[in-house]
């Protein structure tokens, strides 16, 4: 099983989403930005580290969400998702080919990567 961090970060009662880039597991699909947490690191630093390095934003953990796991047919992943916050930084995609901010209806129009579903319907219930 590989932890993966991944952030919820709401704007103006929207939600950040980027697309996979092509070329990589599950690439064009939609998700959450974050990736997978190192030996000895706790989640939540995972999460801030990995959004700056991915996006170029300083993030802070407001809180955690609730944990998915979820398994792909060549592995699988436990999402540790935390809702966050910007403070700082300007968003440049470094590893994705696209984001997008999206209001709660919108969040269904994307192709998604399976493990993200349970963390959509958290979401949407945030932003409701």
């Amino acid at each position: 099983m590989i932890d993966v961090s991944c952030a919820v970060i709401i704007k103006d009662n929207k939600v950040l989403s980027v697309q996979r880039g092509q070329g990589r597991h599950l690439g064009g699909k939609w998700e959450f930005p974050g990736g997978k947490v190192h030996d000895g690191e706790r989640p939540e630093d995972s999460v801030v580290r990995e959004v700056a390095e991915e996006l170029g934003l300083e993030v802070s953990v407001l809180r955690p969400l609730t944990p998915v796991t979820h398994s792909y047919p060549d592995k699988t992943v436990r999402l540790l998702p935390f809702l966050c916050r910007i403070e700082g930084g300007t968003l440049h995609l470094h590893e994705h080919q696209a984001f997008r901010w999206l209001s709660p209806h919108e969040l269904g129009s994307l192709d998604w990567c399976e493990a993200d579903g349970p963390i959509l319907d958290e979401a949407r219930r945030i932003l409701a």
